[in-house]
């Protein structure tokens, strides 16, 4: 087959999940149908993703130039071992997600639901987008359409509470999207004369060494700003709208924290750092640490911020802003066991939290309870939600042999690597802080004795327990054979 024909085969995904949401409005008087759109778009974009399995692993670069609109500003597409993760994960958890909405939306009647289901899809669309962004224009028009169109999922419920939290929402991700990342692109194409990303080589990126040793403080400037543009990563203080986005129904908390919304953040900032910047760009004008430590603030705090939650999606909330540090400062220590284990907690982290989100909906479905203090007994009662929701809990610890101990493992050899010793006081602290606020949950869940009545209560459908057990069945696969992922990212990285 000819490269040229090879390569066009980026447009498959993209086609089958850009027309989905159409195909869901076409059968918006058909619930079957309509969902079943869904469920066939994930398992057919799946399916093409697979394919270009084998070409990955051998070191192949897909790319793909869609149209030209000004010299060096192009929307071109591209895969490698990088891309490849995210682009995998998205239509996988987006099947799942399906059943779980049919459970969730059919069992507490919800309205919109045509709404909600397009929409839905057309995250995934962005998130695809995204994965197979080659440069930064393509990545930046993919980023926000997920933030455009995850706008109507947080504001879902039309209440006040609903709207204020879809407000800040808004508010973050565009704000810092039109005044920092914007000025981030311009700046990069005024300093290169291209946007055009160093796919499948972290050493090397856009800013040619002339340019970074004639302007070193425009690229570090550049920089800073890509950081603070992509708030999606939720570094703080960056962060605080995606504790305010859990007014969302729980699936569209679990699209923002697992599978489109916060993934896209970090997979973004993983590739303008490794793509865009390059380590020898990265080392030569020290940017890495500085960001590092960043990180480490922000996971620390966030989950000493999680500590005082009782509202159950509140405490996931902070913990996501937490568990996404891991990637970023996994990056930006920039030795290969550091960035193995951030870019791997892309997806470790992605399994288990929408596992804990699943989790925490069921257990609303069922109870209409979102405190922890409430949650006596409950374990009893619906022990294969809260099984699922013990062993996801394990992996945001870092538990052997769930799949976050694999990528801690790897972030802890990496600040050894590094010599850094702050960072890697942090990274163990946060090990304990994820116990004191996890173990709690599990453990009234299962010992305590009930403080209301719980007599009547049983597990959620069916088209919930499954997906939910399912996911966290893969984060123990994950812990124990690393390597699904652990091998896009040497080729990745040439290590």
């Amino acid at each position: 087959m000819p490269a040229s024909i090879e390569s066009a085969r980026l447009l498959l995904p993209l086609a089958v999940t850009g027309l989905a949401p159409l195909a869901i409005w076409l059968n918006r008087h058909n619930e079957n149908r309509r969902e079943a759109v869904s469920f066939v778009a994930a398992a057919v974009t799946f399916v093409v993703m697979l394919t270009f399995v084998p070409g990955v692993l051998a070191g192949h670069v897909y790319s793909y130039t869609l149209f030209t609109i000004l010299p060096g500003i192009t929307i071109s597409f591209g895969l490698d071992g990088l891309g490849i993760i995210f682009a995998l994960i998205a239509p996988f958890l987006w099947g799942l997600a399906t059943s779980y909405n049919v459970g969730y939306m059919r069992g507490l009647q919800e309205h919109a639901q045509t709404r909600y289901y397009f929409c839905f899809a057309i995250a995934i669309f962005g998130a695809v987008g995204v994965a197979f962004a080659a440069n930064i224009f393509t990545l930046y028009l993919f980023y926000e359409v997920i933030t455009v169109f995850t706008y109507p999922l947080v504001a879902h419920h039309q209440d006040a509470e609903g709207f204020a939290g879809a407000r800040k929402y808004l508010v973050y991700l565009m704000g810092t999207s039109k005044l920092f990342l914007l000025p981030a692109m311009v700046l990069t194409y005024v300093l290169c004369g291209t946007l055009d990303m160093n796919l499948g080589n972290i050493l090397g990126g856009i800013f040619p060494a002339d340019v970074v040793a004639q302007h070193p403080n425009l690229v570090r400037l550049t920089y800073v700003l890509y950081i603070c543009g992509l708030g999606k990563a939720a570094l703080m203080p960056f962060h605080n709208w995606l504790p305010s986005a859990m007014v969302a129904p729980t699936p569209v908390s679990a699209l923002l924290h697992a599978v489109a919304v916060v993934k896209a953040g970090v997979f973004s900032v993983s590739r303008v750092i490794l793509s865009g910047f390059g380590v020898e760009t990265m080392n030569n004008l020290g940017l890495g640490l500085p960001t590092a430590y960043l990180a480490a603030f922000t996971i620390v705090v966030a989950s000493l911020i999680a500590l005082t939650k009782d509202d159950i999606k509140a405490r996931l909330a902070y913990s996501t802003v937490s568990q996404l540090s891991y990637v970023i400062i996994g990056v930006t220590m920039l030795t290969p066991m550091a960035v193995q284990g951030g870019l791997m907690h892309i997806a470790n982290h992605a399994f288990s939290k929408i596992t804990l989100f699943f989790a925490a909906g069921a257990i609303y479905v069922v109870t209409h309870q979102k405190k922890i203090s409430q949650m006596n007994g409950l374990g009893r009662k619906m022990p294969w939600t809260f099984g699922a929701f013990a062993l996801a809990s394990l992996s945001m610890i870092g538990m052997p042999p769930v799949s976050g101990f694999v990528s801690k493992w790897y972030l802890v050899n990496g600040a050894l690597q590094a010599g850094q010793l702050w960072l890697l006081l942090a990274l163990l602290a946060s090990t304990a802080l994820n116990a004191g606020y996890f173990v709690p949950i599990v453990y009234r869940a299962f010992f305590k004795a009930p403080v209301i009545g719980i007599e009547d209560y049983k597990e959620a459908p069916l088209t919930m327990v499954v997906p939910l057990c399912f996911t966290a069945a893969v984060s123990l696969v994950l812990g124990i054979y690393p390597q699904l992922f652990q091998d896009f990212i040497r080729v990745f990285g040439n290590y």
